[in-house]
Parts: structure tokens; sequence; C-alpha cells
């Protein structure tokens, strides 16, 4: 080959991401006619936003940023300032988040970041002064500072537009127009939440830059969010994934995938995070570890980023896990989810589905026979909203409260969507977990889960709120399936089962076998499934074992509020034994909870009023807590494990869990094959359980 010849030849294509692709093979015209029929429907499920609604969001952003420079510039004024720094004070609005990705839909709040110099503070000027200034104006409403979070927030409406504003005082006196954001500069001189509130549009701006196709990734994670939010994975305050966890991973998956249009990537992502072996973490870059003092995440010198199960690393200085809330019991709700996923895009391709079938609600009422209900009422809808916003914010703790003190044998799904009942006299809302023992564990005889312990430790917690006012309470109970208020349900009542879950759990059924209480094996009695007639039979399953059977649950009842007397409340226990023996319901309904245990004995358990208090839903929950690094060691053998695997590329930079290739096997599903020395079978991690394909029910 000539000189000319060889200096003509075009460039290695670009490699986004620290792996080489997957696959660079572009559309077929069936993936073509399968994108189509996808974008139609995201069109058709309202899930774009109106010319009209788009150019107010922009009149408001307008407004906005003509508001912060006028607040800066009154006060360079008033601090004595010159003329020319009056003239030349400044402040700048930036968008993150889902507009800032250009994923919102219609209704979606405005994350948004004011970045002011210096000498303007964000808990005096920004939480006192312009709160004020915004108090005042007729078009803001319900507004709410919250300055004791993770990432201090001041949420409102303006002009009935939902935005949360954060504040960003940088080591600059005059804020240029120009300010280049993602510029390490910005970061010289700052403290830690100024920091974190920089990130937000310092991550948005560098995941797009980091995607081969911008457009193709915003298609791909406005499909991935809607199908969160209908399989009730999307909520980062709960311990699932937020905005910013679900575009980490679609964009890893375009990097994957960097010809694929979005009908190819939604299935992807499932293909890939089906099979991802966590606690591998997911990266579009290399961490980069900059001089600047700030901790960045690294298990093999941090001791707490050992305990985090789903890392999803943020791609800008400095690298963070955005995903820290998630638990061993979110996480595998996700799994099961994911493989949900997996199995309809399956079908799509081989045309045996449509893309609707992908976008199902998930029946969570219809998916275990036991469930924690966490009521939450207060005087009126004001104090609602803190109070309720408060509660919500650490109900991820309470699941990692059972997880610990139950040695993960009792899982918890916590359900990210609030319920009200509307019939009672105060203002209330209603929050759900479900309850099911550890798929594979050897059941004993007489095996209880005391969880009374972990509720008044959650309730101590909850008693923290500051500002607490009368009529704030909250109750938990522990009921049974057939105990589910009617008000959760859209229509009022109990829908019956869905077709699609219906023929998947009859499918399953037609084993031989069930395992029962005492973990003992039995030939199934038709006999004996048919007392409450066709519905009860169809509710059975061979994961019922995996579900907290009655056998499990001792009955008990305790209120939280304040300054009540203790009155202890014993169970019969030859009435319970009866109950046990003969399979009957013993739970509760009343007011809350003892989930027996394999440790505790059914005691007595008081009725307890207690109160609490706190700032409000912030959305963002501290990263380090101690219930996380007080679990068990098996996140720490992970992640060792992640360590001593050669998971680290040459420079030191973690690698993904997908190493060089996935191809679909007719016969076989998915494969992974990796680069790192483990065997492609090693690195196959099938789910355990299948919550949303077959009923733990």
């Amino acid at each position: 080959m000539s000189s000319s010849e060889r200096m003509s030849s075009p460039p290695p294509p670009k490699q986004y991401g620290v792996t080489k692709p997957i696959s660079m093979a572009g559309p077929t015209e069936a993936d073509m006619q399968r994108n189509r029929e996808l974008e139609k429907f995201l069109v058709e499920a309202g899930l774009y936003e109106s010319k009209e609604e788009d150019a107010k969001r922009e009149q408001v952003l307008g407004r906005m940023r003509q508001i912060a420079k006028d607040w800066v510039k009154e006060l360079t004024r008033l601090r004595g300032y010159s003329d020319q720094m009056v003239e030349d004070a400044n402040a700048l609005i930036f968008t993150f988040g889902s507009y800032r990705l250009g994923v919102h839909g219609p209704g979606a709040d405005i994350d948004a970041l004011c970045v002011g110099p210096s000498y303007v503070s964000r808990e005096e000027d920004f939480f006192f002064i312009l709160h004020n200034i915004l108090a005042e104006m007729e078009e803001v409403t319900e507004l709410q500072p919250v300055l004791d979070a993770h990432v201090p927030v001041m949420k409102f409406k303006f002009d009935g537009l939902s935005i949360d504003l954060l504040y960003a005082s940088i080591s600059r006196l005059v804020v240029p127009e120009d300010l280049d954001i993602s510029d390490m500069s910005v970061l010289n001189d700052v403290d830690e939440p100024t920091v974190r509130s920089l990130n937000g549009c310092r991550v948005a701006d560098q995941i797009l830059k980091l995607v081969p196709n911008v457009e193709h990734f915003c298609t791909t994670l406005r499909c991935l969010k809607f199908w969160a939010k209908r399989r009730g994975v999307y909520s980062n305050v709960t311990g699932f994934l937020g905005g910013v966890n679900w575009a980490l991973l679609v964009a890893r998956v375009c990097q994957l995938y960097p010809n694929a249009v979005p009908s190819m990537l939604v299935s992807r992502f499932f293909r890939v995070y089906t099979m991802w072996r966590w606690p591998n973490p997911v990266m579009l870059c290399a961490i980069d570890e900059a001089e600047l003092g700030f901790s960045v995440w690294d298990p093999r010198k941090n001791r707490r980023d050992k305990t985090h199960h789903m890392p999803i690393i943020t791609p800008a200085y400095p690298c963070m896990n955005s995903s820290y809330n998630v638990s061993t019991s979110t996480l595998r709700v996700m799994m099961d989810q994911f493989q949900y996923g997996n199995t309809i895009c399956e079908e799509v391709e081989l045309n045996k589905a449509q893309w609707s079938a992908l976008f199902e609600p998930y029946l969570f009422f219809e998916s275990y026979r036991n469930y924690l209900q966490v009521d939450i009422v207060a005087a009126n809808a004001d104090d609602l909203l803190a109070w309720k916003g408060w509660v919500e914010s650490r109900l991820r703790q309470l699941t990692l409260m059972i997880e610990r003190d139950t040695y993960g044998k009792l899982q918890c799904h916590p359900y990210p969507h609030e319920y009200v009942d509307t019939s009672k006299p105060c203002a209330h809302c209603a929050f759900f977990m479900g309850l099911q023992r550890k798929p594979g564990e050897v059941v004993q005889e007489g095996q209880q889960f005391d969880i009374r312990g972990s509720v008044e430790e959650f309730k101590l917690s909850i008693n923290m709120y500051m500002f607490w006012k009368p009529g704030m309470e909250i109750c938990v109970s522990h009921i049974r399936r057939k105990q589910i208020p009617p008000y959760v349900f859209p229509e009022g009542y109990k829908r019956t089962r869905h077709p699609r879950l219906a023929s998947q759990q009859r499918s399953s059924e037609n084993g031989n076998e069930y395992q029962t209480g005492s973990g003992l094996k039995r030939k199934k009695d038709p006999e004996s499934v048919d007392q409450d007639g066709p519905e009860k039979r169809q509710s059975i399953s061979p994961q019922k074992q995996d579900s907290l059977s009655p056998d499990h649950l001792a009955p008990s009842s305790v209120r939280s509020g304040t300054g009540s007397n203790v009155e202890p409340v014993i169970p019969d226990k030859r009435v319970l034994n009866q109950e046990i023996a003969e399979g009957g319901d013993v739970s509760n309904s009343s007011v809350i909870t003892s989930v027996t245990s394999e440790v505790g004995s059914c005691e007595d358990v008081g009725n307890e009023s207690v109160a609490g208090s706190s700032e409000g839903n912030n959305g963002s929950v501290e990263g380090s807590n101690n219930l996380v690094s007080s679990q068990s060691d098996s996140c720490d053998a992970d992640s060792q494990s992640l360590l001593e695997n050669r998971h680290l590329d040459g420079n030191g930079a973690f690698q993904d869990g997908v190493h060089e290739e996935l191809e679909l096997n007719a016969g076989l599903g998915s494969v992974l094959q990796s680069t790192s020395g483990i065997d492609s079978e090693t690195v196959v991690q099938k789910p355990v359980m299948r919550l949303s394909l077959t009923s733990t029910a």
C-alpha cells in the first residue's frame, strides 16, 4: 500500500465508553419497522409536550433568569459595591435533569441551578432574601425551601409550572455570561453542597457528550423512564432509580451499540442489564481523580463504597455513585423487572407481542400475600406535604432495617406510589410494602420474623422531625392481600386478574409440587386449593413458598405517635397455633406490626402513638448511612471479587460487567463473553425471582 493510500484511509471509528462496543451493526428493515411502531406508541401515550407547553417553559425560564439577575444586582448595591460592580453583577440559570436532556413530558418539573458570585450566600441570600422575593410574587405558589437536604433545594410552582431550584456560589466576583459549567475551574474553593449542586448540570452535559447519537439516546431514555414508572421502579428516594440513574444506564447501552436505533436499544437495554454482574459499576468514562480534594467513588479506598449494591457512576468530577439508595431488596425487584422487559422484547422481535405489552402496569397488589401499610396523616394539606415528604424520604430506611434485622431472610418491596383515602376527615396518604421470605431459604417449622424492633427504630428516625405539628401522625399496619383497602384501586375495587398475568400464572401452576410452610414438599391437592372459589385457585403458584405465608405472621398492634401509654396486647397462643395449623389468617389488620421471626416469639405488643418531624420530600437522601454499612458482608465480598478479578483497565479505571460481546443465541438466549478471564457461564447471572411474570401470591 502506498503512502498516499495510507494517508487517505478513513480514521478508526470513535470509541464511546471505557470498553469497545458490543456490536457496530445498524438496523435492519425489520428493526426500522419496529422503531416506527415504538415511536408511534410513545406519541400516542402522550409522552411529548406540545409546542405551546414548550414555549411556556421557555417563557418561565426567561422570567426566572431576569429575577435572578435583579436579585444579585440589588444585593450588590445594598452591600456597598461600586456602580460598575452593580452593573456587572450577574447570576445565571442552568437546567439539568429531564428538561436538559430533552426527555421531559407534559407537566414535568424543571430542575434548575442558579449560579451566583462568591459574595451571595446560599443560607441567607438564597433561602431568605430570594425566598421572600418569590413569596411576594403572584405567579409563585407552593413555595417550599428544603435547606437541610443532601442537595439544598427550593421547590415552588411558577405560573403553574413546578420548579426545583438549586443554588451554587462560585469563587468569582462576577459570573460571566459565557460561563462553562463543565470546566473544572468552577469547583475551585467551593464546599461540598455547592459541588453537589453543580454536579447535576455537569453530569447532564457530560452524558450528552458521551453518547454516539443524542436523538436516539433521548427517545430510548423517554421510553425506559415511562417503562420504569409503569413497572413501579422509578423512585430514587424509595430505593429504586431516579432520572439520572436511568439516563446513565441508557447512555451506557448507547455506547455499547453505537449504530442501533431506539427499538434496538430498548431491547439491548434489557438484555444487558438482565445479565449484568452487580456490583460491577456502570460507567460512561474512566473515573477522573483530579487533585481538588473531593472524594470519588472507589471501593478499593472507601469502605462505604464497598457496600453499594448497584453502582452507577456519574461521569463528571467528582465521580460518585448516583444509586447509593439501592438495597438488596430493591435490586432484586429491579432484576425481576429487567427479566420481564427482556422476555417481552424477545416476543416483540419475534412478532409475538406489541410494544404496548412492555408497558403493562405492574400488578403490585396481586404479587404478594402480605404487606405493610404506612398511613400518613396531618391536620391539613400543607402540613401533609411536609410531613409526607419527611416520611417518604425515610421509607427506604425501614427496608434496610428489616433486611438487617432478619439477616436478609425477609425481603421488602416498597412501592413508590402514594394512595389517598378521601373518606378520611384529615389530610391522608399511604404507602405500601410487599413482604416475602427470601427465595431459596430453608423453611423451618414455626419459623418467625419479628420486625417490631425494626419498626420501633424506624419510628425513632421519624421522631427527628423538627417541625412536627399537632395532627401529624404515622401508622404502620400489617395487612393481608384480601385486606388491601379499596381506595388503592382506580375503580375503587379490586380488579380481576390481568389476562396476561393470569395465563402465566395458570401455566406455572401446572407443576405437581408446592412447598408448604414446614419446608416439606407435598403433592398438590385440588380439593385443598378450592376453598375460596376459582379466583383463589388462580392465585396459587409454585412460588408460593417465596411469599410470607400465614404461619409466619403473628398478630400485633403498634401505633406511632406521641404521648400515649403503652397497653400490651397478648395473643392467645393456643388460638394462634390452631390458626397456623389450619393455615388461617392470623394477621391483624388494625394498626401495625409484628411480622414474626425466627429469633423472636409472639409476645405482647403495645399500642403507642408517635409523632415526628422533618423537612419535606427533597428527593435526595444522604448517600452515606450507618444502616447500609451494618448489613451483611456479602456486598464487601462482591466488591472485593470485583477488584480481584481484573475488572480494571491498564490505567486503573473500572471496567463494566459487559466486556466484549453480547449475542443472541436462538437456542440458549443471551450469552456474555468476558475478556477478564472469567468464564461466560460465570458472567451470566439469572435472577432467582420473576415477580412480574409469575405472582408469588
